[in-house]
This record gives structure tokens, C-alpha cells and sequence, in this order.
């Protein structure tokens, strides 16, 4: 079952848990669909007024922050063993090279890694295990991690759910045409905060 027709099944107040669940274990360095989860429900939110989109978006803040803030803890406290271990039952996400990769864009950006990170696949999972495995102030990771969980987990929700409104407003006007281009700006702001994150984060885009 697609992810959005098996959220139709369940009340609005599971998916705010599971949002917030999903995307806190995410962030404290599990590797599961965090983002894809938050995009179907904010979608569904636009279709269905039992899901209140600001609660969505709140539930999804909080999880990305104390995921965030757990991974940290676990990172400082676990040191590189930790990493290794990650390795050996995630070898797909946690391998050397992308430890390695991470490591060269916190030493770099630091406090930003953690921000743009959350834009970033790859550096959400490994966010905050890493900012504690490197020793990174915790006051600067906390105002790092705050201020992406907002910018992300809201802005993704706020984005969505006013795509799906004017997807599902022009659709009924305009057809297929008003929903492709209400698609398409969507997108657009999607890809700018990506690229804007990939820019922040070299060794991720390439380098």
C-alpha cells in the first residue's frame, strides 16, 4: 500500500505521532523515510481537515529536534566505537567513505553541517551521532539543530500543504495543466533549499 492511501487509514492524531516518531528516530541516526513520511502527510493534510497542517509541522519539529538531541547525547557518549558499530549493522549508510565524508563537512561548516544537514539525506542521519562523536559545543549544535528542525520540518509542511491546496484548486479549474504547475513551483522552492544545502555541504555534493 502507498504510503499516503495507508496514512488515509489511520486518525489524525496517530499521524502526528508517527510523523514525530519516524522522523525523530531518523534524526537520531536510524535510517528510515523521515522526509517521504513528512511529504505524504502534509499532502494529506491538504486533501483531509482532520490533520491540522501547524500540528503536523509541530509534531515534526519536535521529533527532528529531540531526535536530534538523543543522537547527540549517544554520540558523546559512545565516541568513534559508536561509529563503528553503525557500521557493521548499517554498512549501506555508515560506511568509512561516508563517515569519512561527513566528518570533512562538520570540520569545515561546523555549526552549519548540522543546519543544512537537514536538507541533505545522508547528513540528517548522520547530524547529531556525528556533532557528539566530534566533541562539537552542545550549545552551538542546539542552536543548529533548533533552527534546521524549524526551517525544515515546518517549511516542508508549509510547502506541501499550500501545493496541495492550489494543486487540488487549480485541478478543478484548469485540469491537469493547473495541477503540473502547482507541482512544478513546488518543486522549484524544493530544489532551491536543496541546492542551497548541497552548497553547504561540498563533500555531499561531490566534492
Amino acid at each position: 500500500m502507498h504510503v499516503q492511501e495507508w496514512l488515509e487509514t489511520v486518525p489524525a492524531v496517530a499521524v502526528y505521532a508517527l510523523v514525530g516518531v519516524v522522523i525523530g528516530l531518523e534524526s537520531l541516526g536510524i535510517p528510515l523515510p523521515g522526509e517521504i513520511i513528512l511529504v505524504s502527510s502534509a499532502l494529506l493534510a491538504s486533501q483531509h481537515g482532520d490533520i491540522d497542517p501547524v500540528v503536523l509541522g509541530a509534531s515534526a519539529t519536535a521529533g527532528a529536534i529531540i531526535g536530534d538531541s538523543i543522537g547527540y547525547a549517544i554520540g558523546r557518549k559512545g565516541g568513534r566505537p559508536l561509529l563503528a558499530w553503525l557500521g557493521e549493522k548499517f554498512p549501506k549508510h555508515f560506511s568509512e567513505g561516508h563517515i569519512a565524508t561527513a566528518e570533512r563537512s562538520f570540520e569545515k561548516w561546523g555549526m552549519w553541517a548540522v543546519f543544512f544537514g537537514r536538507f541533505v539525506a545522508l547528513l540528517r542521519i548522520f547530524a547529531g551521532p556525528l556533532a557528539g562523536v566530534l566533541r562539537m559545543p552542545y550549545w552551538k549544535f542546539l542552536i543548529a539543530n533548533v533552527l534546521g528542525g524549524i526551517v525544515w520540518a515546518g517549511g516542508t509542511t508549509a510547502v506541501i500543504y499550500y501545493v496541495g491546496i492550489v494543486a487540488e484548486s487549480w485541478l478543478k479549474r484548469f485540469s491537469w495543466l493547473g495541477l503540473v504547475a502547482a507541482v512544478l513551483v513546488g518543486l522549484t522552492s524544493m530544489l532551491v533549499l536543496k541546492r542551497k544545502a548541497k552548497k553547504a555541504a561540498p563533500a555531499i555534493a561531490g566534492e
